[in-house]
């Protein structure tokens, strides 16, 4: 999952083609967790955490950049870019690390939990009250979190806990995205996102630097910077054409992907519980997303 960040001002026109475009853009999110997981299993993880935001910011140099782009590292509110940014990192830390001992199925299923945290989080951060109902469907979501990891069954793997922090920093993300989006253009954002991230990635290197050798571990490397530019660069494209609640609920058919990659590369099957915990995420942070939909409408 990731948080929307169309164009700042983008005028939606083309609804279908902007659902096509979300739903190529979670296939490569799908393709970019599948990867860092084979990486995690042959370089270590904070090497191949590096990879996704310098070659993914190197790439991105050649659309986006203060030359082409005037103004690019103008935002009125540097402090809040630089911390979303950071937010944005410590989820790919935190999810990368949990990739490297669970199912591919089972991290997708616990990061739809971030409509639960962001429902939570939206009432201090930006005034927004949670009425019963959305408690309700926190709750019924969460429960479906238990059903994945299933914490009478041996215990709860630490791995789980990670990936749930991770959906907690991603929701902060997308807030402080959604906050952002007030004063700062799309490409500025971006730009931060992927600046910020690099520096912070290249922190530990000196502490944890493998040399990659295999020509294959090369080239995927190269490849999960690329994907996953792509896919931001997709969303981006996404919300250009349809309005973010339009979407959203296309989000949740990364979990196809998931499901598919698991078995085609490492053999995974998804058990029944992970099946089932899926479903009632899916089925609560749906109802959380019509809520959200239906409450601007109002609104507006």
């Amino acid at each position: 999952m990731r948080a929307p960040e169309g164009p700042k001002g983008a005028q939606a026109h083309a609804p279908f083609v902007g659902i096509a475009l979300m739903s190529l853009a979670v296939v490569t999110f799908a393709v970019t967790d599948t990867t860092a997981k084979w990486l995690s299993g042959h370089i270590n993880v904070f090497v191949v955490v590096w990879a996704r935001y310098v070659i993914h910011f190197a790439l991105s140099l050649v659309v986006f950049n203060p030359w082409t782009v005037p103004g690019l590292m103008r935002t009125s509110r540097p402090l809040l870019q630089i911390g979303r940014s950071a937010l944005l990192f410590l989820t790919t830390a935190l999810n990368f690390t949990a990739l490297q001992f669970l199912q591919l199925d089972q991290t997708v299923s616990i990061m739809f939990s971030v409509p639960f945290f962001v429902a939570l989080f939206a009432g201090p951060m930006l005034g927004e009250q949670v009425g019963a109902r959305r408690w309700v469907a926190i709750m019924v979501g969460f429960s479906g979190i238990l059903l994945v990891v299933r914490p009478g069954a041996g215990g709860i793997h630490p791995a789980a806990i990670l990936c749930l922090g991770a959906a907690a920093t991603y929701a902060l993300y997308a807030i402080t995205t959604r906050m952002l989006a007030k004063t700062d253009s799309s490409a500025t954002t971006l730009f931060y996102s992927a600046l910020v991230g690099s520096i912070a990635a290249s922190l530990p290197l000196p502490f944890v630097w493998e040399t990659p050798r295999e020509p294959v571990v090369i080239g995927l490397m190269l490849e999960l910077g690329a994907v996953a530019g792509a896919g931001h660069f997709l969303l981006i494209l996404a919300h250009a054409r349809a309005p973010a609640a339009t979407l959203a609920p296309f989000i949740y058919t990364q979990i196809i992907s998931m499901i598919v990659l698991g078995w085609l590369v490492f053999g995974q099957v998804p058990s029944l519980w992970t099946l089932a915990g899926a479903s009632i995420v899916i089925a609560s942070g749906a109802y959380l997303l019509v809520m959200e939909r239906r409450n601007r409408g109002l609104a507006g």
